[in-house]
């Protein structure tokens, strides 16, 4: 399907507020935008402006009444304007610090990032702490008064946090939070368990303190290869005869056997259900016994 006739097919859009945000959908109705234009758009904080993503087929609304439809395309103007705040957000930030050092807020609070709309007309200031009775209205007030605008402070959770400052993970490369995830996904200790992962904190957490993003990618793939390969301490037939599963390994499809105090490597295509095999005999067996009693229901005369 080429570009017109999405369009004529659909008019939601997904538009990104932010970088590596979450996609939002709204009405483009008398407005010929394509994917990588830049509109503005009404939300909660005010005029914003975001970049639309891509068409959205009606089945994929999830509440197509009520949807806001999409100011206008942004000019120029407003992206050279957009540019302007953002360099603001860095002083700004250091200038909340300061009014909450004189206004002797304390505790385990630490601001880390101002933002600005487009227009700078609304200004978010992002903070994160373990006091949740804390206080902040009266800097709220201090910071519309200074930067006249208006002012949200908005508490945000520690993975944020990490997205926000960025930097490496432990395998060495961008943290995934601050290049491609635009939300983030329950994680547990399962995940870690089922892909045979040390349960250490060290090898399972990341730098924000919550289990790492990155257990979650290959969690199904792990379930679905266990499925099809004997668990561990499970007795096996191989081409070197009977022996006992010491380990999985799921994405090779091949496990580790002891047999006679040695140890082979082998694909599921050697290995032989052992077990199962001696319950269908012994089922059997039993079958017969109860035919020839006169009990069998095994169909044989």
């Amino acid at each position: 399907m080429n570009q017109t006739e999405t369009t004529a097919v659909s008019s939601v859009i997904g538009v990104r507020l932010q970088k590596l945000g979450k996609i939002y959908h709204f009405e483009a109705i008398g407005h010929p935008v394509v994917p990588g234009d830049h509109v503005l758009v009404e939300t909660r904080r005010g005029v914003q402006l975001g970049q639309v993503i891509r068409f959205v087929e009606p089945d994929e609304v999830f509440q197509a009444r009520g949807l806001k439809a999409i100011q206008r395309k942004a000019t120029p103007r407003d992206m050279v304007l957009r540019q302007v705040w953002q360099d603001k957000e860095l002083n700004t930030l250091i200038t909340c610090r300061e009014q909450a050092s004189r206004m002797n807020i304390k505790g385990d609070i630490k601001f880390v990032k101002a933002e600005y709309n487009y227009d700078g007309s609304w200004l978010t200031i992002m903070y994160t702490t373990e006091n949740k009775k804390l206080n902040l209205e009266p800097l709220r007030r201090e910071m519309m008064r200074l930067m006249n605008a208006q002012v949200e402070m908005q508490l945000i959770g520690p993975r944020d946090v990490a997205k926000i400052i960025g930097g490496y993970g432990a395998c060495g490369g961008p943290r995934c939070c601050s290049t491609f995830l635009t939300e983030f996904s329950p994680v547990s200790i399962k995940m870690a368990k089922e892909q045979g992962i040390s349960l250490s904190p060290s090898e399972i957490t990341g730098v924000c303190g919550r289990l790492r993003c990155c257990l979650v990618y290959e969690y199904e793939q792990y379930v679905a290869a266990k499925k099809a390969l004997p668990k561990r301490g499970k007795i096996i037939g191989t081409p070197h005869g009977e022996g006992v599963v010491r380990d999985v390994r799921p994405l090779k499809e091949s496990v580790i056997v002891e047999v006679d105090e040695k140890i082979y490597e082998l694909t599921l295509a050697e290995l032989e259900p052992v077990e199962e095999l001696r319950a269908l005999e012994a089922k059997a067996k039993a079958g017969c016994s109860k035919h020839e009693g006169g009990g069998c229901d095994c169909g044989a005369k």
